[in-house]
């Protein structure tokens, strides 16, 4: 027991007191306890009760199911839903997720015993305090990341614990304990079994998080070879080229470190050299080049997005960022124009991230030069924007119908016009106005 403060919600206490007036036990649990004592808000509060999901529906007017054959029940208190969910001890489990039963029990320690890790195995409320039978403030102070009990059993129980442990870390800035560690690498291979959706989470996570670097430590601890094999590869790519310092994989893991923590720049950043181990080519001098890899690049990001079930959204903007990352240009209207026009204007600014993310992850050689040269490009980009310069064909002054009234006939030929056009456009805007433009199609007739 501990006599560590924490501040309850009041509807939180309400459901805790309710519980404890009916003669159960009652306790806020896990992450929320680890949040409070880190000094964080948490996202929710779970509560834990040695009450049957039967007898916590019985003293709440408004509940609903939510996962009642585990023991859980949502209370409802003015509109707000709280988890509340039944001590209990988990059976066998027979996919690395899923326990084949669960048995209920009335021991508050077994069910803290059944959990991942010392960090999210707190229990408290106001009458007792705080119940740490595991040392989780202990490890709270030291930032480790130590199993409940056996790791080797936590993490036969639940393969994704193996990730989840990396993306706390991540998230927490600390070090995982050694026993952890070797649990880890021992049971990776058993992430098989993990579906794709829960990856993806746990990436997205981890990539997002303050240190996304760990993805070291998931390389060497043999957990990416699980989901993302490719990345191994870069691991193992070097690249002896005077633009570079590290293996593509060393490279990628600076980029990720370089761009801000946003989920499509920073899944931008893993992917955008997997095309580089199948492009490598070396010279006579022992120079090594990577031409066009960014063609192969976003055909690996397009097979590994959909391998981890990411959205549309992010698959769209993600694999053109992968494609268009290395795409360079002479610092010119024209042709930063011509470059939106390609990327799409609401992904430039996107792009110009990535290439700066990209040359600071390089070596020094030449290393100013290249950020002038961006620093240029998005000045240009700026005033483009700001004179409202059209890049695009909706952004033209004349549409198909224009053309149709102006005595074209309609048809395909009224599309290469419009693209004709806008090329025009793109090089000199000024000549963006109706009048103007239709005055080219009289004189091309």
């Amino acid at each position: 027991m501990g006599n560590c403060d924490i501040r309850l919600p009041e509807k939180v206490n309400r459901i805790i007191h309710t519980l404890q007036d009916a003669g159960y036990e009652a306790y806020a649990v896990g992450g929320c306890v680890r949040d409070f004592i880190l000094g964080r808000t948490p996202k929710d509060w779970d509560i834990t009760t040695s009450a049957m999901p039967e007898e916590t529906k019985g003293l709440f007017e408004k509940t609903f199911d939510t996962g009642i054959e585990h023991g859980t029940v949502t209370v409802l208190l003015d509109r707000e839903g709280f988890e509340v969910t039944t001590y209990r001890i988990d059976g066998e489990y027979e996919d690395s997720r899923h326990p084949k039963k669960v048995t209920f029990t009335r021991s508050l320690r077994e069910d803290l015993l059944r959990r991942d890790f010392t960090i999210n195995a707190m229990a408290y409320n106001e009458k007792e305090g705080l119940v740490d039978i595991f040392g989780g403030l202990k490890d709270l102070e030291a930032g480790k990341i130590r199993c409940v009990g056996d790791a080797k059993a936590r993490f036969s129980e639940d393969a994704l614990r193996i990730l989840r442990g990396i993306r706390f870390a991540a998230q927490l800035g600390f070090s995982i304990d050694e026993e952890t560690r070797a649990g880890m690498r021992e049971l990776a291979d058993t992430l098989k079994n993990i579906s794709a959706e829960r990856i993806q989470t746990e990436l997205v996570k981890m990539l997002e998080s303050k240190r996304p670097g760990l993805l070291r430590e998931a390389y060497e601890l043999g957990i990416t070879k699980q989901f993302l094999p490719e990345f191994d590869l870069l691991m193992e790519t070097e690249q002896e080229t005077p633009h570079h310092m590290y293996t593509v994989g060393e490279h990628t893991i600076h980029a990720i470190e370089n761009v801000r923590a946003d989920k499509i720049l920073r899944l931008t950043m893993l992917l955008h050299d997997m095309g580089k181990p199948a492009f490598k080519t070396v010279d006579e001098n022992g120079r090594a080049h990577f031409k066009k890899h960014a063609f192969e690049s976003e055909i690996i990001a397009k097979k590994v997005l959909r391998r981890l079930k990411f959205d549309n959204d992010t698959f769209h903007k993600v694999t053109q960022l992968v494609y268009y990352h290395d795409y360079r240009m002479p610092a010119e209207a024209k042709n930063v124009r011509r470059a939106m026009n390609k990327i799409g204007s609401s992904l430039f600014p996107y792009y110009l991230e990535v290439r700066r993310a990209d040359v600071l992850a390089q070596s020094l050689y030449r290393r100013e030069e290249k950020l002038r040269e961006l620093d240029e490009i998005e000045k240009l980009y700026r005033e483009i924007v700001k004179r409202g310069q059209c890049v695009s064909l909706k952004e033209l002054a004349v549409s198909g119908r224009d053309l149709i009234e102006a005595g074209m006939e309609p048809g395909k030929a009224i599309g290469e016009k419009l693209a004709w056009l806008l090329e025009l456009v793109i090089e000199e805007p000024k000549l963006n106005t109706k009048e103007k433009l239709l005055q080219y199609i009289v004189q091309k007739k």
